[in-house]
């Protein structure tokens, strides 16, 4: 658990801390409610329901596009900082959470283009 914690202090270090268009959330408070989630997306076994829920508020925060395009970037800069996650459990974790994101969760995703 310490290392864990460890690494989320790591992530929130690492991540630059820049405002979102149109939002008072930043990456910081992304990688913040997403925290939760990394043993899992390491590791797989049992989801956290804290997770889940930093997901479903993370959701409710992006109201507009470029909110959205916003925490897609956060999302792929944290991913690119964190070793060892697990691609098909990241792209999965929307799902096992009954969030629906209008994008795919991925390092290759055209943020852009997200709507």
């Amino acid at each position: 658990m310490a290392s864990l914690k460890l690494v989320c202090a790591l992530v929130l270090c690492m991540l630059v801390v820049e405002p979102m268009a149109t939002s008072a959330i930043s990456c910081a408070n992304v990688a913040g409610m997403l925290s939760s989630c990394i043993n899992y997306l390491r590791n797989g076994g049992s989801l956290p329901s804290n997770c889940c829920a930093g997901l479903k508020s993370l959701n409710t925060q992006a109201r507009n596009k470029g909110i959205r395009q916003a925490v897609c970037r956060c999302l792929q800069n944290a991913a690119k900082t964190i070793t060892g996650l697990k691609t098909n459990l990241v792209e999965g974790l929307p799902r096992r959470c009954g969030v629906k994101i209008p994008y795919k969760i991925s390092t290759s995703t055209n943020c852009n283009r997200v709507k």
